[in-house]
């Protein structure tokens, strides 16, 4: 944050040592070629999806089942702020990123890349952009998820991947998502539960009551997390999760 506000002093600073100050045009001119209609609704769809875009992180990538898991692993371990809310995003994000990189450069060069060669129209990019995502959701949402928003909406089942909306694939995957998240979750808090449990009863059977078990199981929890390989473990095991 201090450094976008030491940016915009800096871009304002510049702005002051002009002799004068730039000029911008806002008005609202015809059209006279087809490419520059063409242009301003690219800029349009551009903005659009730059607005959409944490949305869309979350609804059509592996994000959210990664976050999940990543807070769930930092509660197991009894962890309150370590590591921190920006570091799970971040590694989320770079994981997502990994995961994302073949569909997004399939969507890229059947999709995109063709339309901005002008060599396909608009309905055609979308639908062959939408693609590889629609292909990755379905692939990872359980298909009684589906069929309950297929019965909430009263639609007939589709015949094949293509006739499923993305209205009803994008809150079905959520769903299926958010599912599989906790179960590994609850996979994941098991072995801690174990430690916790065990160091509880050794306190209890030596009589020392007063102290506060989390006090011994923490760092034992952190070492056999180290012996473990805990991070390896777990990102190479949800890499493999999505299918």
């Amino acid at each position: 944050m201090k450094l976008i506000i030491s940016l915009l002093i800096f871009s304002i600073a510049l702005f002051a040592a002009e002799e004068q100050a730039p000029v911008i045009n806002l008005s609202i001119a015809a059209l006279e070629e087809p490419a520059q209609f063409v242009k301003t609704i690219n800029i349009a769809i551009i903005l659009t999806l730059l607005v959409l875009a944490p949305t869309l992180l979350l609804m059509v990538t592996s994000f959210t089942r990664l976050m999940i898991v990543f807070s769930l692993l930092r509660q197991a371990m009894g962890l309150q702020q370590t590591p921190p809310n920006q570091i799970i995003i971040s590694l989320s994000l770079i994981l997502t990123i990994f995961i994302m990189e073949p569909y997004a450069k399939k969507s890229w060069e059947t999709g995109v890349k063709p339309y901005m060669e002008e060599t396909i129209g608009y309905e055609v990019a979308f639908e062959r952009g939408v693609k590889p995502f629609k292909e990755f959701m379905i692939k990872n949402t359980r298909e009684k998820d589906l069929a309950l928003f297929y019965r909430i909406k009263k639609e007939e089942n589709p015949k094949n991947i293509d006739d499923v909306p993305m209205t009803l694939l994008m809150p079905a995957f959520i769903v299926s998502e958010l599912k599989t998240a906790f179960e590994i979750g609850f996979l994941i808090f098991l072995p801690f539960l174990v430690i916790d449990i065990i160091v509880a009863s050794i306190l209890m059977s030596l009589g020392m009551m007063m102290l506060p078990p989390v006090m011994i199981s923490l760092p034992i929890k952190i070492i056999f997390f180290i012996v473990i390989d805990g991070w390896a473990l777990i990102i190479g095991n949800l890499a493999q999760s999505f299918k």
